[in-house]
């Protein structure tokens, strides 16, 4: 009795064909058909199926990287051409009104340039997150429907979402590291732990973007429902997150977008980091657990979504 599986369908073995041994020659070259077979075994269907179930999330990811190659110029420009735009316009160019008005006083006792880069840090992530987790998310359900080859392997919808969300948080952190270079250049971070604020920055992104991923995975017909997005979530977050000057000069009345916003909690972070401003610890604190919080109730959230749509 043969101790190997055999498929009870159709009979076959669940094993690999046996390897042909290689031939030897007297000039000691491997080719010829005989060692390409015996290079080319392929994985028993169970082993290709479990490592699949193992590691779909990073196969997955790695998809969606090499997939971002396609516009890999947009993805560099964005990440070298937009800090330097607005640290040249709000580094040189306003700060160098705001300093000569300010007394030295108003953004405590740094440069406005000091005080902005932090913000600035974490608002870029929190744009490459809006649309990341809009219209790709779209686009892997309908336009492309680039999520149903997977779908199609061992790979489980929550493991399709968790990739995408993977890839999108290497590329902020990746974003961010050259945005905190570019920083340093400009002088704009003093401190010895300003390479943590790649992290609040990038958690600022993900905190913004799974809740949107979730959001981006229930639209079955794209009317318009991403532009509103940006024009009336992701723009009132920058401008109101304590990004351009102390959240405390706003009214009272607009404070709160900043309390809500995962900008605001990243940039105080930041700034705690990068130059040293004074926050008491549990305030540290709480920036952080609300940042966790709104990254993994997204991501549970879009999950549960992923799931539905694709199952459904």
């Amino acid at each position: 009795m043969s101790s190997q599986q055999r498929d009870p369908a159709t009979g076959e073995r669940d094993e690999p064909p046996a390897t042909v041994p290689v031939p030897s020659s007297s000039t000691g070259q491997r080719d010829g058909p005989a060692y390409l077979n015996s290079r080319l075994v392929p994985h028993p269907p169970a082993t290709s199926a479990a490592k699949a179930r193992r590691f779909g999330t990073w196969y997955l990811a790695e998809q969606h990287l090499r997939g971002m190659r396609g516009y890999l110029d947009i993805v560099i420009a964005y990440s070298v051409g937009n800090p330097l735009v607005y640290l040249f316009a709000m580094g040189i160019g306003l700060a160098s009104l705001v300093d000569a008005n300010s007394g030295g006083g108003a953004f405590g006792g740094v440069s406005y340039l000091q005080f902005i880069a932090p913000a600035l840090l974490a608002s870029a992530a929190m744009m490459t997150a809006a649309g990341e987790f809009s219209y790709a998310v779209m686009s892997g359900f309908k336009w492309w429907k680039t999520y149903y080859g997977p779908l199609a392997t061992p790979l489980t919808p929550q493991q399709i979402c968790q990739g995408h969300a993977l890839a999108v948080t290497i590329r902020i952190l990746a974003q961010s590291a050259v945005y905190l270079v570019i920083v340093l250049f400009f002088g704009a971070a003093t401190s010895g732990w300003a390479w943590a604020t790649i992290i609040t920055a990038s958690l600022a992104g993900v905190a913004f973007g799974l809740p949107l991923m979730a959001f981006s995975a229930s639209i079955t017909v794209e009317k318009g429902q991403f532009a509103l997005v940006q024009r009336f979530i992701v723009m009132p977050l920058f401008l109101f997150s304590g990004t351009l000057f102390p959240l405390s000069t706003l009214p009272w009345f607009l404070q709160w977008i900043g309390w809500i916003s995962p900008v605001w909690h990243a940039t105080e972070l930041g700034r705690v980091l990068s130059y040293g401003y004074a926050e008491p610890g549990w305030l540290s604190a709480l920036h952080v657990l609300y940042l966790l919080a709104l990254a993994g109730g997204g991501l549970v959230l879009a999950r549960r979504v992923y799931a539905r749509r694709l199952e459904g």
